[in-house]
């Protein structure tokens, strides 16, 4: 099985704009897609994150999965938002 890298123990897996947090056996992850981005000393940072937390159930409609969703103005306030939504309390 391939080792991903993880924030706060949960997987977080990228490929190009778009990014997975958590783990897909779970009942809900979070799907963020960055859409806007500035150049800060020679690295894209993101200026626009919009957030979708989602069912992983394959058996509910797609448009029926996203159960919230939010906009964030850069990574770190999205990946806060998303482990609130989706992080074992513990």
């Amino acid at each position: 099985m391939a080792k991903f890298f993880e924030y706060k123990g949960l997987p977080l897996v990228r490929k190009g704009n778009e990014i997975y947090f958590g783990r897909m056996g779970d009942p809900e992850v979070v799907y963020m897609q960055l859409s806007g981005s500035r150049d800060e000393g020679g690295v894209s940072c993101a200026t626009k994150v919009r957030l979708y937390r989602m069912l992983t159930d394959e058996n509910v409609p797609p448009m029926e999965r996203i159960t919230k969703t939010a906009e964030k103005q850069n990574l770190f306030e999205a990946l806060d938002l998303a482990c609130d939504w989706i992080a074992p309390r513990g």
